[in-house]
C-alpha cells in the first residue's frame, strides 16, 4: 500500500510512520510533505497513492486548502490534535478522521474498515472500487456530528460533552447553552449552525430561539391555532412555543 503523509510536525510524523508499519504489513510511505503548496505540486505532477494520512493545520495554513486547489484521487485519513474541523473533514475524500495523539488501535481500526469495504465493494471479481463508492459507505457508516465544545469559563478555557447539554438558545443577541445540571455557558456558534452539527436525531429546532436535546422536553401540551408548548427540563421561565407549521415535524421526531 503506497501512503502519503502530509505533516508539518516532526514528532508527529515519525509517531505516525511507526504505526503505520506496525498496522499496515504492505506499507510504503512514499512521501511526507509539510505544506498545503507543496502537497498541491505533489498531486498535479504525481500518481495518486492508496492512501492519505493529512494532518489538517499545516505549515501555510489548513490543509482543506489542497481540495480546492487540486483533485485528490484517493482516500483520506485526516489527524488533528482538534476535533472542530469533523464536518468539514467529512466534505472531501474523508474515510476517518483521528485525533492526535494518533493511538495504534484507532488506527488498526480504520485501516480494517478500509479493507474490508474493497473487499465487500469490489465482489467477488475483487476489482478496485471507485473512490466515490468508498466515500459515500464511510459517510453512511460514520457521524460526523460534534461531541464537544469548547466554552470559556472566566479566564478558563473548558469543554462541555453534547451529552451534558439540555438545550441551547438566544437571549439577547447571544447563544447559550443550558446543561443538565443548570449551568450556562455562552458559545460562538448561531443556533442555524448548531442545527446542522448535532446529530438530528437526538436535537430539535423548537423555533428561532430555542434547540432542545429529546430528554430535555419535560411536557407538551396544546396551544392556539394548532400550536404546540413546551415546558423544558432545566426548567425556563415560560413555554417554548412550536409554530404550527412545525408541529408535525416536533410529533414526528418525538415518535422516532
Amino acid at each position: 500500500m503506497k501512503i502519503l503523509i502530509i505533516e508539518d510536525e516532526a514528532p508527529a510524523f515519525r509517531r505516525l510512520q511507526q504505526l503505520i508499519n506496525e498496522v499496515i504489513k504492505d506499507a510504503e510511505i512514499i512521501d511526507v510533505i509539510d505544506t498545503v503548496k507543496d502537497t498541491v505540486a505533489w498531486f498535479n505532477t504525481k500518481p495518486a497513492p492508496d492512501l492519505v494520512f493529512m494532518d489538517i493545520q499545516l505549515a501555510d495554513g489548513l490543509s482543506f486548502e489542497i481540495f480546492k486547489e487540486t483533485e485528490v484521487k484517493c482516500p483520506v485519513i485526516f489527524t488533528t490534535a482538534f476535533d472542530e474541523y469533523t464536518l468539514q473533514a467529512f466534505k472531501v475524500n474523508s474515510i476517518d478522521y483521528l485525533l492526535k495523539p494518533v493511538k495504534k488501535e484507532e488506527l488498526a481500526h480504520s485501516i480494517n474498515k478500509l479493507q474490508q469495504l474493497k473487499e465487500n465493494l469490489g465482489g467477488q471479481n475483487k476489482q478496485q472500487p471507485e473512490l466515490s463508492e468508498l466515500i459515500e459507505v464511510f459517510r453512511q457508516q460514520t457521524t460526523p456530528y460534534k461531541s464537544r465544545f469548547l466554552v470559556k469559563l472566566g479566564e478558563r478555557l473548558i469543554s462541555i460533552s453534547e451529552d451534558d447539554i439540555a438545550y441551547f438558545y438566544a437571549e439577547d443577541g447571544y447563544v447559550l447553552i443550558k446543561t443538565k445540571s443548570n449551568q450556562k455557558f455562552t458559545i460562538d456558534h448561531t443556533l442555524d449552525e448548531l442545527e446542522k452539527m448535532l446529530d438530528p436525531h437526538l436535537f430539535f429546532r423548537l423555533n428561532r430561539q430555542f434547540l432542545a436535546r429529546f430528554q430535555a422536553i419535560n411536557e407538551i401540551q396544546s396551544y392556539f391555532k394548532g400550536k404546540l408548548a413546551v415546558s423544558l427540563a432545566p426548567e425556563w421561565n415560560e413555554h417554548v412555543i412550536v409554530s404550527r407549521e412545525k408541529a408535525p415535524l416536533f410529533k414526528n421526531w418525538l415518535n422516532a
